[in-house]
């Protein structure tokens, strides 16, 4: 017999009577759940309804006292208001009659209500006739329409009391219910439990004598003893295990005998190869520690070369809070979060020393989808970021040469079309008119080069100010008013009453240069909207167009300098865009782009919401 039978035959039995026990449980629940629906369905109902008839009542009656000190409108409608209410919630007690007595008290209710109203309409119309005024008296009211007022208060009071006695009494056969349930699953449990003990016993037995001779074995194993042997006395599964054991420990000792020196040179080798790598890197286990550094890595957090000592955590290593942080979220989430390149780039050291590090996180990835830490990666890009230093300010330098030569060169050309043009013959004022075109284009550029290389340089001064959207939108709309109309597009504002915190005129020209972009490929009749929307702490502005769209492989580079979209007209220096995002940056927000082909397009930025 396999040992999977013995167990099964064991523990059938104790299947058997657990499963009695839950029957048995699961009967008295229901049972217990059908009383405490009965507490809840039959009674609470009309009590809730003689609540509401004695609230409405005591209103009348106010409405009566009203009528009596000369405010007859209000006290009639305020009779005649909850005179419905009564009514309505009396229709509801009448209807849920389930309990023996409480259909004479909804009889007897019903009675002496009629009662009051017919004597409050007596009243009223009293009231109203020629002699009224000499009707109404304190008599009247205390004689009359208190002791019907208290008779119909009472009857409610009665009411209520019968459902709650009812509600009590089924509460007490509940709670009876609950004892004998509980008393008879407590002993069917109890049962079921001595029985599963013995069984338990019995094969815990019968199975742990066996393993105890594979736990002595395993301990001559990992004592060095691999001679050891575990006798097979059954053909069941712990037989089959005993042989398979036996054979194991056959192979261990093989295995021990092995040469073991290449698995030590392979070792070696990838430690050579990590050392000769001229990155640092770092390796962090979960708990945020540095476990492992190669040589590079040691030269560039300043640590030296010793490889003894506790590991550090990430933020003793690295001081810049970014990188630790980068590091913890891709531990927590098991994956890198997507940050910018631009973004990426870690100081280390002050003044002329301070090097820099483009820094990447790469999860370890163990079985299935647990991961034992990341390894940190640092590149060193001091000479890159000195060479795009150096190409800034040369880019800045020759622009601001070239604005002279361009200034005088245009207005040369503006004097020629001037006075000369006119004495020359056609084809020679089309080239003054295409040099002039092409003079205005390059003093763009080169405007456009001298702003975006004092952003990029950090030269960009920015007035922070509390700035209303509404406000942004509406200079947008008078500046482009004229274009507009001669294109017949319509652009449409939406804006909530909230305000951001940014320099007014860098985000009025964001926003002009991303309408001027949507005007230029927009066709005639078409439609530009602006709107904002608030997120949290920052507003989302959004331009939005139905022109052409943008291709999707355009989209991730559209935002980068000089790039312009093939196969549509070129009306720019390919800068704009470039320039929005560095200005958008500097505010501490982001920009990005949504458009598919032919569906127009939608560029969003977002700014910090003023406080």
């Amino acid at each position: 017999m396999t040992l999977k039978k013995k167990i099964l035959i064991g523990y059938g039995v104790v299947f058997a009577l657990l499963a009695l026990a839950v029957a048995w449980s699961v009967t008295n629940l229901v049972s217990l759940g059908k009383a405490s629906d009965a507490i809840l369905s039959e009674n609470y109902r009309s009590i809730l309804a003689a609540e509401n008839m004695i609230d409405a009542l005591e209103r009348q009656d106010s409405g009566i006292l009203l009528l009596f000190l000369g405010d007859e409108e209000k006290g009639v409608s305020q009779f005649r208001d909850n005179e419905a209410v009564f009514l309505e919630w009396f229709a509801r007690a009448r209807d849920n009659v389930t309990i023996p007595g409480e259909a004479e008290l909804v009889q007897a209710l019903q009675t002496d209500y009629s009662s009051y109203r017919r004597q409050f309409s007596i009243l009223t119309d009293r009231r109203f006739a020629q002699d009224g005024p000499a009707v109404l008296s304190q008599s009247t009211y205390q004689n009359i329409l208190h002791p019907l007022f208290s008779k119909v208060r009472a009857d409610c009071v009665n009411l209520r009391r019968l459902n709650e006695e009812t509600m009590y009494a089924a509460s007490l056969k509940a709670g009876r219910m609950a004892a004998r349930a509980f008393w008879s699953t407590v002993l069917v449990a109890a049962a079921a439990m001595a029985a599963a003990l013995a069984f338990s016993l019995m094969l815990s037995e019968r199975i742990s004598s066996p393993l105890r001779r594979f736990v002595e074995a395993a301990r001559h194993i990992s004592a060095g003893d691999y001679t050891v042997k575990v006798p097979v006395e059954s053909g069941d599964e712990l037989g089959l295990l005993a042989e398979e054991f036996n054979k194991m420990a056959v192979r261990l000792g093989r295995f021990h005998e092995m040469n073991i020196d290449e698995i030590i040179a392979e070792k070696n080798k990838g430690e050579a190869l990590l050392a000769s790598i001229e990155d640092g890197l770092v390796v962090f286990d979960t708990g945020l520690r540095a476990t492992s550094l190669n040589a590079a890595a040691r030269r560039m957090l300043g640590l030296g070369y010793s490889g003894t000592g506790n590991a550090p955590p990430c933020a003793d290593i690295i001081p810049d809070a970014r990188v630790c942080d980068l590091v913890r979220k891709a531990v927590e989430t098991g994956r890198v979060p997507d940050v910018p390149d631009e973004r990426r780039i870690v100081s280390l050291g002050e003044g002329e020393l301070a090097r820099h590090y483009l820094y990447s996180v790469t999860v370890i990835r163990g079985r299935e989808t647990a991961h034992s830490g990341v390894v940190l990666l640092l590149r060193d890009v001091t000479r890159m970021k000195e060479v795009e230093r150096l190409k800034n300010e040369f880019v800045m330098a020759a622009s601001h040469e070239l604005r002279t030569p361009l200034t005088s060169l245009g207005m040369s050309v503006d004097l020629l079309l001037e006075h000369v043009a006119r004495k020359l013959e056609e084809k020679d004022q089309e080239l003054l008119r295409a040099a002039h075109e092409e003079v205005q284009r390059m003093k763009a550029l080169v405007s456009d080069l001298l702003d975006l290389s004092r952003i990029e340089a950090g030269r960009i001064e920015l007035e922070f100010d509390k700035v209303p959207v509404f406000t942004l939108f509406e200079h947008v709309q008078a500046v482009f008013k004229g274009q507009m109309e001669r294109k017949s597009v319509h652009l449409g504002l939406d804006a909530p009453e909230v305000s951001v915190r940014a320099d007014a005129n860098k985000i009025a020209w964001v926003l002009s240069n991303l309408v001027s972009n949507a005007l230029r490929y927009v066709n005639e009749g078409g439609n530009i909207a602006l709107s904002a929307v608030r997120a949290g702490s920052f507003v989302h502005l959004t331009v939005k167009d139905d022109g052409p769209g943008i291709p999707p492989e355009y989209q991730t580079k559209i935002f980068q300098k000089f790039v312009q979209v093939k196969g549509q007209a070129a009306g720019g220096s390919g800068l704009g865009l470039a320039i929005c995002k560095e200005i958008v940056r500097a505010h501490g927000g982001s920009i990005w782009v949504e458009s598919a082909k032919g569906g127009g397009s939608a560029f969003t930025f977002t700014l910090p919401l003023a406080q």
